[in-house]
């Protein structure tokens, strides 16, 4: 007899509180370290997700102050010739990346030149 009084848990239910821990444990995994006590009392992977975008989102004005900080770094990009290839690749990479999550896309042509 179940005393939790909850009733019996479901298969269905087993692998959604599976899925649940596998998103939530991704998602801190994809915090930088300061910010993991301040996002670890989410119990829930939606209730994470949703503080991390209100954290992280920003507003209009924030997003475009971002996107010209980002093409200003793409610009200025250069690399030392004491870095390794792939740490300069990773860093170009990097600032690809956030450019494209805030809508500005960069062509592959400039992309290879700029890696050149």
């Amino acid at each position: 007899m179940d005393c939790s009084g909850i009733g019996p848990i479901t298969t269905e239910e087993k692998v959604q509180k599976k899925n649940d821990v596998k998103a939530r444990s991704m998602l801190l995994m994809a915090l930088p370290n300061e910010h993991l006590l301040t996002f670890n009392q989410y119990n829930d992977a939606q209730t994470l997700f949703a503080a991390i975008q209100i954290r992280f989102g920003g507003n209009d004005a924030t997003k475009k102050t971002q996107k010209t900080l980002l093409k200003q770094m793409y610009e200025n990009f250069s690399a030392p010739s004491t870095e390794s290839v792939d740490s300069i690749f990773n860093r170009l990479q990097k600032i690809i990346s956030q450019l494209a999550i805030l809508g500005e896309n960069i062509s592959q042509k400039d992309l290879n030149l700029k890696f050149l």
